[in-house]
């Protein structure tokens, strides 16, 4: 019986971390975890899907600072939120080969030996396209996105792992999207995983 392996993707807003990251798991033959993640953990908290959308990746940001100032026991519930998720994203790990997106994945699973650690990335200006042109959103709405989602991710990724997304030393891959695109990126991380893991 193969041993089971886990990729786990973390990305900038825009740069088409998602689409790759199915593209992968389809080729592989593997599970794909991502927004299924939320709706596990709404299920075991008993919380709408929305609510802990509402609280993903806001951990110490300035939004969750002004709007929750007398703290109201968010913190409390985020924290969790976030012991659900990483109990989810352990089960899952352990019961198969899989592809999980976000959610400090990278951080949780860190120990375990079959684990590939990849973060997407592209630059600003490919990043706005991209938001414009695959998700149809008008520029200014794009850039606003682009920037207040960054920073809350980095913000959840900084207080729950203590470090940056982006960190090289947390990392096995990091990869520019716009330079081969979805299909090229894929491609490229296909291959890696193939050759990491020959066996499976």
């Amino acid at each position: 019986m193969s041993e089971k392996y886990v990729v786990t993707i973390t990305r900038q807003f825009g740069s088409l971390g998602r689409p790759i990251a199915r593209s992968v798991s389809e080729i592989l033959g593997i599970e794909y975890y991502d927004r299924d993640i939320v709706d596990l953990t709404a299920k075991k908290l008993a919380l709408p899907v929305s609510t802990i959308s509402d609280y993903e990746e806001s951990a110490k940001s300035a939004f969750f600072t002004m709007s929750y100032p007398l703290g109201m026991g968010t913190t409390e519930i985020q924290d969790s939120i976030f012991a659900t998720q990483k109990k989810i994203i352990l089960d899952l790990a352990e019961k198969e080969s899989c592809i999980i997106v976000g959610r400090c994945a990278d951080h949780i699973l860190g120990d375990r030996k079959n684990i590939i650690k990849v973060f997407i990335y592209a630059p600003f200006a490919e990043r706005l396209k991209n938001c414009v042109e695959r998700l149809n959103m008008q520029p200014e709405e794009a850039r606003r996105m682009i920037a207040s989602v960054d920073k809350a991710r980095e913000a959840y990724h900084r207080h729950y792992c203590a470090h940056s997304m982006a960190d090289k030393d947390y990392k096995h891959i990091l990869l520019d999207s716009s330079l081969l695109g979805i299909e090229g990126t894929c491609d490229v991380l296909v291959d890696i995983i193939k050759k990491k893991f020959p066996n499976e």
